[in-house]
Parts: structure tokens; sequence; C-alpha cells
């Protein structure tokens, strides 16, 4: 005999119920179609380089084009199988910008080979080999963080032991030989024969793990309040022990290091994570002060930041100096606020422009010039806009996130990616000093891809994991839609 609850109303036996609930979208097919959309651009960007700067095209196009496809369909298909729930938009952002890096690299190099040639020298080293390669091993690094984190909550139980090695990483080039750490009066690398890195760059990710799980333990603490002063409630007195050690820590790498860029990121990066923990303004009241105050302070003695500080007051001047042969001067901010004059609002058409004459670094620290004479105005704030959209799928990803150490961390890995973004093109632009830090995934270096996509490694595993429906309560048959099931 049929059992009553399994009959229609008709006295028919009703279909069983599903053994599983339908599986939720993961987003990955949206992802596959960014990332087509993005390929087709940066295609059309390197025949146009090609085209105009070459008038042919050559196999560079073919080696560039093909590793680029070669290598985002395998991080693609790594976060299908690794990450399935994780937000569709941040990958192809990326990559994106990352495939605009190697386009203009090749642009730079095309013309560097150019200028070799009409002026009768040697060829200089092509480097978008190099960058491609880079960007292969910070792939494999990606693909590596989302293999072995499985879990982003794992990374608290090691907050102190990040927070140790952190502190080695960026007090290492301060310690060591000037011959072994210094360029161009920063001590910010490590050399060792044809091998470099750059520490710091790595440094802000695993600080990061310890400030998340620090202000996870401590948030209570320091949230409390002494008084109310001028509309804000001021901490207690004892509870700007942490803030003023990371303040003195800040000031000590620009001091023995005189690293600009790391200590603004290093010290900027843990204000914004007090913020959000403790949700009281006047921590970044505090920060600001205390910022300016030891800017300030150091720049009252230490001369690269006095020369820093010139150049971005009076860049002309600093440009007059430098040609006239004076020691201690540069002339490329003035050199890159050329560069961004020359190209207008539509600018003059990639392969076209002039930029690639910045006597140093145009293809890492000042690439973002190139941009903004061969793409215009309209294509700076299109990159702007393309970083502006990975930091908001971070803030995305916090907000989303079920556990407060996912929340921190991922809050914190935005707050940094969205710091150097801002002093990178703040310093090239002439709105802050230049600090030396470079564009994450556009300019030349191995250290900034590496480091930049294990953050974003970090970020896609935090999404997947606040995204990934919840698993279905015990019996309990009614629960729709919350079992996990995995896209085949």
């Amino acid at each position: 005999m049929t059992s009553p609850d399994v009959l229609g109303s008709g006295g028919r036996a009703a279909d069983p119920a599903p053994d599983t609930a339908p599986a939720l979208p993961t987003g990955r097919n949206i992802e596959l179609v960014l990332l087509a959309f993005a390929a087709a651009i940066v295609t059309a960007a390197l025949v146009l380089v090609e085209a105009n700067q070459e008038n042919e095209l050559t196999r560079s196009l073919v080696y560039v084009g093909a590793a680029y496809l070669g290598l985002f369909t395998v991080a693609h298909f790594a976060v299908r199988k690794l990450a399935p729930y994780a937000d569709p938009v941040m990958l192809p952002c990326v990559a994106l910008l990352n495939g605009l890096g190697l386009v203009m690299i090749h642009r730079l190099d095309l013309a560097a080979a150019d200028r070799a040639v009409a002026l009768g020298r040697e060829a200089p080293t092509v480097l978008i080999q190099r960058q491609v390669a880079w960007t292969a091993i910070g792939l494999v690094l990606f693909v590596g963080v989302l293999y072995f984190v499985r879990n982003h909550r794992t990374l608290a139980r090691y907050g102190y032991t990040a927070g140790f090695a952190g502190l080695v990483l960026l007090a290492l080039p301060g310690l060591l030989p000037s011959s072994i750490s210094e360029v161009n009066g920063a001590r910010i690398w490590l050399r060792l024969g044809i091998f470099s890195i750059q520490p710091g760059e790595f440094a802000k990710i695993i600080i990061a793990v310890f400030f998340s799980g620090y202000l996870m333990v401590k948030r209570d603490a320091l949230a409390l309040a002494s008084r109310r002063f001028m509309g804000l409630y001021l901490p207690r007195g004892r509870d700007l022990g942490p803030i003023l050690v990371v303040w003195l820590m800040s000031i000590l790498i620009l001091v023995f290091e005189t690293d600009l860029g790391t200590s603004l990121l290093f010290f900027g990066m843990f204000i914004i994570m007090l913020y959000v923990a403790t949700e009281r303004t006047s921590w970044i009241v505090f920060g600001l002060l205390m910022s300016a105050a030891g800017a300030v302070g150091v720049a009252s003695f230490e001369p690269h930041v006095q020369q820093r500080v010139q150049a971005w007051l009076d860049p002309m001047k600093e440009y007059t100096l430098s040609q006239a042969g004076v020691a201690g001067h540069s002339e490329q901010s003035m050199q890159a606020l050329w560069a961004f004059g020359s190209g207008g609002t539509l600018g003059t058409g990639l392969g076209q422009g002039h930029s690639d004459l910045i006597r140093f670094a145009a293809n890492s620290d000042f690439i973002l010039a190139t941009f903004g004479e061969e793409l215009g105005l309209a294509g700076v704030m299109a990159v702007l806009l393309i970083y502006g959209l990975i930091v908001e799928r971070g803030v995305r990803t916090a907000l989303a996130a079920r556990d407060p150490f996912g929340k921190l961390l991922a809050i914190g890995l935005s707050g940094a990616f969205a710091l150097q973004v801002f002093v990178v093109a703040g310093g090239v632009m002439g709105l802050i000093p230049l600090t030396g830090m470079t564009m994450p995934f556009v300019a030349y270096g191995g250290s900034s891809v590496l480091a930049n996509w294990a953050l974003i490694g970090i970020l896609i595993r935090i999404s997947d994991t606040a995204r990934r429906p919840a698993p279905a309560p015990a019996g309990n048959p009614d629960a729709e839609m919350t079992q996990v099931v995995r896209p085949s």
C-alpha cells in the first residue's frame, strides 16, 4: 500500500523528492566570458602597438598572445576546480591589467630597440620575455595558494609567526650592506648575483595575516573609548600602544631604508584594519596626524626624502638641475608630467607616443605615464577604474565573509592594494611625492607580480568560502539550496 505522505491530491503517487538540492550558480561561465573579453582587448592592443611601432606584425605578437591565452586559461580552470564559488569578476580584471602591462612593456621594448638602431648602439635587453616568465611564475603561485590554502581560517593559527616573518622581511634590506640592498638611494632590495627580490612586496601579505589575527582578538578592547572630544570618541591611553609601535616601525623603515612607499603602505594598512575592527573614526584621525608628523620629521633631516619632496614641489627645477649635470637630482617627474600633458583626453594612440624617452624606469615606476600619453585621460581613468573594481570586489568579499578573521584579512589585503595604487599613481601624476613603488600587474618587475598574484589568490580563496552555500542542517528535509554541489 502506498503511504499517504507520497500521494498527490488525486490519489496518484507523487514524484519522489530529489536527493540533492539544485546546484547554485557559481559564476564560472561569467568569468570565462569576461576573460575572453579581456583577451580580445589585449590582442587588439598588441596588434595596434606592432602596427604603429613597426608597421608590421612580428613573431612577438604570436609569442605574447599565445602565452597570455594559455596562462589565463589554466588560471580559469584552476579556479573552476579549486574555488568554484569565488568572485567571477576579480580574475578577469587582474588578467586584463596584467595583459595591458605586457602590451606596454612590449611597446617600450620595441621603442628602445628602434632608438638603439638609430643611434648605432647595441640593442638593449628585451624585457617582455622576462615579464611573461614572471607572470607564469606568479600564476603558479596563485594556483599554489588555492591548492594549499583550502580554508583561509587556517592562516589565523600562524598569526604571530607571520608577524615575526614579516618584520624580518621588512628589516632585512636595512640590515644588509648597501651594495646588496640599495638602488637609487632606497634600501629595499636583496641582490644575489643575477637574482634580486623586493622583500617588502611579500611582507605586506604576511603582516596582513598577523594584523588580522591580532585585531580579531583585541578589537573589543581597542574599541573602548575614554571620553568624547569634538564629536570623536577618543581611545583610552592604555590602548595607544599598538598604533604607536606600528607607527614607530614605519618611521624606522623610512629612516634606515628610505623607503617611503613601504612605510606608508605598512602604517596605512594597519590604520584601515584598525578602523574596520573597532568602527572608531578617531583611529583614522590619529593615524593621519601621526603620518603627517612622521613624514615632516623625517623629511627635515633625511636627504633622500628631501629630494623626493623637492621633485614633487618643483619638478621643473629638478629637471633643469639634472640636465645641468648636478648630482642628486632627477628628471623623471617632469618628463612624466609632459607625457600626461601630450596625451590630452584621448591620447596619441598605442605605439605613437614618446614617453619611452623617460630615461629611468619608464617600464616600471613610470609606466603609467606611457598609458597617459598613448591612451590619454580616458585610458588612465579606465585603468584606474579596473583597479577600483578589484578593490571593490575585495571589500565585497570582506562584507560577505562569515568569520571576523576573513573579514579583516580581506579588507587588509584590499586596503594594501588600494594604497599601493594610490601612492604610485599619485606620485607619477604629481599629487604626492614619488615613493619608488610600482603599479601592480602592469609595471615590469618580478617581486610585484609574484606578491600581488599571491594576494589575489588569498582574496579568491576568502571569496570562495564566503559565497559557498552552507551545508544543510542535519535532519532538516525542508532546507533548500543549502547543500554544497560542486560543478562538473
